[in-house]
């Protein structure tokens, strides 16, 4: 009996695009080979890379990756590279292993062995075994339904490609192009000159990297990995001031023109409150000023500042979302953005939005910085970010720097990427400032022309 793949081609598109430039191939099928232990051990025993796929009645596609060898040993295997999976239509949710050294456990009475987490054909049965949070973290409704039962249970070996996919943004690899980078920031002037610095306001959910991309920027200009914002892995926002972070061009050398301003970590039913953001953006917010998410600081406090001027305002708001999280984004967490988006938008203030983690989000891109712009995942992710509602041109991908001991020059072309289009966006600030200051002069002199 020939074997067909019951997976889409728009599925296997998804899958491949987390793991480079590659293809599935089929070893087995439960429905022809039998749900046992033996059979598939037999047909996918020492063939890795694999896909392990599961089917229920209830319509749900799920399974695991693993880069490791199966075998019958009894042992757990590690590999940081495996990862759960699951589909919502044609959409990829993806899963990573969260304790890798018990990715896969090896059992010969059973299918593919996630951890403790997911087993499919356990025990020889068209069974599946889930226990969400054994090395893996995952909503069991969303992975399968709660429907244990399986139709099917194929196997794939991920197999290479000898072509390599074309890169859908052209960057220059190169040392020189840095250099090219850091001195178009350094030697930035804003438009208006009464500006010396401009400021960018960086916004997004908690753990996404805002205070860790100013780190990897300012390690950047220091000439060493640096850690002078609060940054980290924490369920709860870890920056709960709000803070304006200066750079140096150098240990000892002037202050950049360029100020990222830090906010508290967005959550669900908690964050700095709309008016807070507001009067950031409006300049009213001191530095170190401690968010209280309840009651947002009312105008007539000490330390609100009561007349600010230009150089105090927002230039330019960025967003910054986790690559590998975007297509498990709450609708409250996409809601709150957006109502975000349209107060900046009613104050006409330039949008970008940043992606981070994109070596967490694509496993080829883990592998090396510069499949940035050829991974197909990352692309979609890029499309998927357009939900909050900003244009895929404004959507930036980046790796921050996080257990990293020494500057990549791949690694600072990306992150020098995002902030030199940020003082792009700046410009169009000043540009439509400018442009509105002469329009309102016009109105004044026909104004008093019409009174004379």
């Amino acid at each position: 009996m020939s074997m067909n793949s019951k997976l889409t081609k728009t599925q296997q598109k998804a899958i491949c695009s987390q793991l480079g430039n590659v293809k599935l191939n089929l070893l087995y099928k439960a429905s022809i080979h039998g749900f046992t232990g033996a059979t598939f051990h037999q047909r996918c025993d020492n063939k890795s890379p694999t896909v392990s796929v599961g089917y229920n009645n209830s319509g749900f596609v799920f399974g695991g990756y693993t880069s490791q060898s199966f075998s019958q040993s009894g042992q757990y295997v590690n590999d940081n590279h495996a990862f759960l999976f699951s589909f919502s239509g044609e959409k990829l949710n993806k899963y990573p292993v969260s304790n890798a050294p018990y990715a896969v456990k090896m059992v010969s009475t059973c299918g593919p062995y996630f951890g403790e987490a997911l087993v499919l054909a356990n025990g020889n049965q068209p069974i599946v075994y889930s226990s969400p949070g054994k090395y893996y973290n995952f909503n069991a409704a969303e992975l399968h339904g709660n429907n244990l039962n399986m139709t099917e249970c194929e196997v794939y070996q991920v197999e290479g490609k000898s072509n390599t996919p074309k890169p859908w943004r052209v960057v220059t690899w190169e040392s020189e192009r840095k250099s090219e980078q850091m001195e178009s920031i350094r030697t930035y002037r804003p438009l208006n000159s009464s500006v010396t610095q401009a400021r960018v306001l960086l916004i997004g959910p908690v753990g996404a990297g805002k205070s860790s991309f100013f780190n990897s920027i300012n390690s950047i200009f220091r000439g060493h990995v640096t850690s002078q914002a609060i940054s980290g892995s924490c369920s709860t926002s870890l920056t709960t001031q709000f803070r304006t972070y200066s750079m140096k061009a150098g240990r000892e050398g002037k202050p950049l023109p360029l100020i990222l301003c830090d906010t508290m970590g967005l959550e669900e039913n908690v964050g700095p409150d709309i008016d807070d953001i507001s009067n950031i953006l409006k300049g009213h917010l001191p530095d170190r000023y401690q968010f209280n998410p309840s009651v947002p600081l009312q105008s007539e406090a000490h330390s609100f500042c009561k007349s600010p001027g230009l150089q105090d305002k927002i230039h330019c708001v960025t967003y910054v979302l986790d690559a590998s999280k975007i297509s498990i984004m709450s609708s409250k967490m996409e809601e709150k953005l957006k109502t975000i988006r349209r107060k900046v938008n009613s104050m006409g203030i330039p949008q970008l939005v940043l992606l981070t983690k994109v070596d967490e989000a694509c496993s080829m891109v883990k592998e090396d910085i510069t499949n940035v712009y050829r991974s197909s995942y990352i692309r979609d992710v890029q499309e998927a970010a357009t939900r909050v509602g900003v244009p895929l041109s404004c959507i930036i991908p980046v790796k921050n720097y996080s257990q990293e001991l020494e500057l990549d020059t791949n690694i600072d072309i990306l992150l020098l990427s995002a902030a030199v289009q940020m003082l792009r966006f700046v410009d169009n600030f000043f540009d439509d400032l400018s442009d509105q200051l002469s329009s309102e002069r016009k109105e004044e002199e026909r104004g008093m022309l019409g009174v004379g």
